[in-house]
């Protein structure tokens, strides 16, 4: 009989014990705004899926995605003057 043996090393928990690192919070952080902003676009897009649009729902859809635009302008004007290039 042959026995069967794993080729790769075990992945185990202690190798992901450390958790995220200090940047990739900060990270995180900074890009908080546009994941709030998209989970909101989300929402109000879920609302409509099951009927016809009404205008509201439209008008909501459409600030959300003003949010997310907004939310990723100030994020990308951030990082460029973060790391020093003109604004």
């Amino acid at each position: 009989m042959k026995t069967i043996a794993a080729l790769q090393k075990l992945v185990t928990a202690a190798s992901l014990a450390g958790g995220p690192s200090d940047a990739e919070l900060d990270a995180i952080e900074q890009e908080m705004p546009v994941i709030l902003a998209d989970v909101e676009l989300l929402d109000a897009q879920i609302m409509t899926l099951d009927r016809t649009p009404t205008e509201l729902d439209e008008r909501r859809i459409r600030r959300a995605r003003n949010r997310v635009m907004a939310a990723r302008r100030d994020l990308t004007n951030r990082a460029t003057v973060q790391s020093g290039g003109a604004a």
